[in-house]
């Protein structure tokens, strides 16, 4: 896009070729009133209140887009009457409950209603009776609802669930002289407010992921927490900026505190926000908030039987929810006592990072889900987008909204809900083990032969075959036919039998041989019938492209091959690569702990089980800070290392009281941030010295981005090939967790308490004559659980999963690194 010069109330700014007038105004501090509008959704002038004058023609802000040298007005008195209007009809019949609404204090009726200066009211109609309604971890009070559509659209246009939309209200009509007397914007809003409401698409209830994210757009009290209704006001809370601590895409996140109650002085967290105008949130991050670990205070006999412990270890194993100044003690106490540092999650990942790097020439991949937000061709391959990281799911439903995108979807479990977000995206549903050939198929299709190494394009030439194949198709023939008609003879005034001949165009089918090439890769994938033309559809006029790939290819049993494949994709395609780390700090992990593959004959398990156990669970030997309750950072999916901050207090010993009873001296362990290594891309800043905002414009200002440093390559881009044999074509499971879940810590929050079993689908549960609750032995060639069924209404097909939250399912032993592995699962 090219920059453009604009005149707003005077002000002179520089924004971009075809940028809506509202976002330039943000962006440079100009103050335009607005309801429905949602940065990265489409416009809804749902509200109307955005009116400006453009080059002298009233526009709506939100939805008329700038033009070099464009002037702007944003208050003419007509303006200033319709916004006024408008705000006095959002407050007709608005309930007078503003000192219990749970939105009041940031309410933005409120808020416009006093901007606009509404001291009166001119309109009145009869009001209707509009009952609450419980949707779960929602509640909805739609005699509060001013019918602004964010939810509808944020739900649409960001999340992907479409699960909201409105449907008629049953009020009585405007009266008809209103029409005429009012403003007509206002009359065109109210005319809508009247007759609609806000229903889910699925009936009574929410039919989606629970991310939460349609209360967090609402401007008034109408869709709240059920959880946090009715239990504290805004204006109460401290708001502590951090990091959510669930998955690897590091969103910003509020903890909202206060004291727990007049009787209990503790803090207490009583919700989490988001900047939604910026980064929305999954339903972990939103309601899985309160994991600490409880009641904790220092007992020095545990203390110094865990300083014992590590006199005695050989290994320390750990997992990647911990901050980077934790990691980094962890590498500081393997070199100072000779220990072993095992997490098999980040290991994979390190190495994936580090096989990519000999063809890439760089630490980090290139890309991150901005790149995906603004693509408007998006493909995934090894990760089960839904659930390993919501917001890399997000960002490719955004792409195909907001920037008419297309997509494929490469996973060997049917996701209904990736479906659903466009008739845009495919899903190629591969067999496990196949994702070799799906890296492949990627180079084979949008790969520059003229540039890729001799031995790859011959490779890839290989599945292709020229075949001879009979087609119909209809052209146009001339045909020639004698009609007789009768003709009057002027002479006689007899009509005379006249023959003549009469050439048309008729329309014949005819068969013909053609000759077409025929690619293997797609048969071996399973890709649907009408694939290649699907294609063709998809990419016309695409320009930006973005690929995301997941866990599924890290602990592949070839995965030196699958990074190798990755980075030649990024080499000689137009495509982005961004890489899903499995969990919150996966990718700062990998980069400061060298790490082992195997643990040793005694092992310090850090949340994870061990000879001796330090726990932020509670169910250790010596109690840790859960994440909720440090300070330091963590890197997330864009490469950022962001901070976090204490939300909640924490009585007991820490890691670093640990790493000081060995020598290291470091009073607090926020004092490591500046010493992170550097030389992995790292910077020496100062923990106190990160900044953790977005700027109007959208700009995210929070910690710095890693370096990606160049290393060097030898110039082999050799890889090997796949091996379609190892396919596995029998009943398999996958390693996985369920919507809202990622963790032991996910599981301990008050809102979401659960058990794991074997997630299923119905259609499977039915073919299989299984019943909610019903016990199965889960067995494969490294071990068996029992466990129970679990409907899984967001899957389908035949492909269970066993989830990872659940610690006591111990899930991880059956399977051998790769997270799919053929099983049998029989009813006891």
């Amino acid at each position: 896009m090219n920059e453009i010069t604009i005149t707003i109330d005077g002000k002179v700014i520089q924004t971009q070729e075809g940028e809506y007038i509202l976002n330039a105004a943000r962006a440079n501090g100009i103050f335009i009133p607005a309801i429905c509008y949602l940065s990265r959704c489409s416009p809804t002038l749902a509200c109307r209140i955005c009116l400006v004058e453009a080059d002298g023609k009233q526009v709506y802000a939100c939805n008329a887009k700038a033009k070099n040298g464009m002037e702007i007005k944003t208050t003419t008195p007509n303006i200033l009457a319709e916004r006024r209007a408008i705000m006095e009809v959002y407050d007709v019949n608005h309930p007078l409950e503003c000192g219990v609404c749970d939105q009041s204090g940031e309410c933005e009726l409120q808020n416009y209603t006093l901007e606009v200066g509404v001291d009166s009211q001119t309109y009145s109609i009869k009001d209707t009776h509009k009952p609450v309604q419980d949707w779960g971890l929602i509640h909805y009070d739609p005699s509060l609802c001013i019918m602004c559509e964010r939810c509808i659209t944020v739900c649409e246009d960001m999340i992907g669930d479409a699960a909201l939309s409105t449907v008629a209200r049953g009020s009585d009509p405007i009266e008809a002289e209103f029409k005429e007397t009012m403003p007509k914007d206002a009359y065109a809003m109210w005319n809508k407010l009247n007759k609609s409401l806000i229903a889910p698409n699925g009936g009574d209830t929410l039919d989606c992921t629970n991310c939460g994210e349609c209360s967090a757009v609402c401007p008034v009290g109408a869709l709240v927490s059920s959880d946090y209704q009715y239990t504290s006001n805004a204006w109460e809370h401290q708001q502590i900026p951090a990091t959510c601590a669930h998955c690897s895409a590091g969103c910003q996140i509020s903890y909202d505190i206060k004291h727990t109650s007049i009787a209990n002085p503790e803090p207490k967290i009583y919700r989490v926000k988001n900047e939604w105008n910026y980064v929305s949130l999954c339903g972990a991050g939103r309601y899985g908030y309160d994991f600490e670990n409880r009641d904790v205070v220092k007992h020095p006999e545990a203390f110094d039987a865990a300083v014992a412990a590590f006199q005695k270890a050989d290994t320390i194993a750990f997992t990647s929810t911990i901050t980077n100044e934790e990691a980094l003690i962890l590498q500081k106490l393997k070199e100072k006592l000779g220990l072993r540092l095992v997490n098999n999650e980040a290991l994979a990942f390190k190495n994936f990072l580090s096989d990519y790097s000999t063809i890439s020439g760089k630490t980090l991949y290139s890309g991150d889900l901005k790149q995906v937000h603004d693509a408007d061709f998006v493909v995934s391959i090894g990760s089960a987008l839904k659930t390993d990281n919501p917001n890399a799911r997000f960002a490719m439903n955004n792409a195909l909204s907001m920037n008419k995108g297309s997509g494929l979807y490469f996973h060997p479990i049917s996701d209904p809900v990736i479906c659903n977000m466009s008739k845009n995206v495919t899903q190629i549903q591969h067999s496990p083990m196949m994702e070799e050939a799906v890296l492949y198929l990627m180079l084979d299709l949008f790969g520059d032969k003229s540039a890729m190494p001799s031995a790859l394009v011959e490779y890839l030439s290989s599945f292709h075959s020229v075949k001879t194949v009979t087609v119909e198709e209809t052209v146009d023939e001339k045909v020639t036919e004698t009609v007789t008609k009768m003709v009057l003879n002027e002479e006689s005034g007899v009509e005379e039998e006249v023959t003549e001949e009469v050439t048309k165009t008729v329309k014949k089918k005819v068969s013909k041989e053609v000759e077409v090439d025929e690619n293997a890769l797609f048969g071996l994938l399973n890709a649907p019938a009408g694939f290649v033309d699907t294609l063709t559809k998809y990419l016309a006029k695409k320009e930006k492209f973005a690929l995301m790939v997941g866990p599924d290819l890290y602990t592949h049993p070839n995965a030196t091959n699958c990074a190798r494949l990755v980075a030649l994709i990024e080499k000689y395609t137009q495509f982005s690569v961004t890489m899903i780390p499995n969990l919150a700090n996966t990718l700062g992990v990998a980069m400061i702990c060298d790490l082992d593959g195997e643990r040793g004959n005694y092992t310090i398990g850090y949340n994870t089980a061990g000879d001796f156990t330090l726990s932020a669970l509670g169910d250790g030997d010596l109690d840790m800070p859960s994440l909720n309750q440090q300070e330091g950072t963590l890197t997330s999916i864009d490469k950022r290392v962001n901070p976090t901050n204490v939300a909640l207090p924490y009585g007991g010993y820490v890691l670093n009281d640990i790493a000081n009873a060995f020598g290291l001296n470091t009073t607090l362990t926020v004092e490591y941030t500046a010493h992170l290594p550097v030389d992995k891309g790292f910077k020496a800043v100062d923990f106190d010295a990160l900044p953790n905002h977005y700027t109007n414009s959208g700009e995210e200002v929070r910690g710095y981005v890693l370096e990606n440093l160049s290393v060097s390559v030898t110039g082999d881009e050799s890889v090997e090939p796949f091996d379609a044999s190892k396919a596995i074509n029998e009943k398999v499971i996958y390693l996985a967790n369920p919507v809202l879940q990622f963790s032991a810590f996910t599981a301990r929050a008050h809102q979401l308490p659960s058990s794991g079993g074997l997630y299923v689908a119905q259609t499977a549960m039915e073919t299989n004559g299984w019943s909610e609750g019903d016990c199965v032995r889960v067995k494969t060639s490294h071990g068996e659980v029992n466990t129970i069924v679990i409907a899984d209404g967001k899957i389908e097909g035949d492909i269970a999963y066993l989830p990872t939250f659940d610690t006591t399912l111990n899930s991880e032993s059956l399977f051998d690194g790769y997270r799919f592995a053929a099983v049998s699962i029989q009813k006891v």
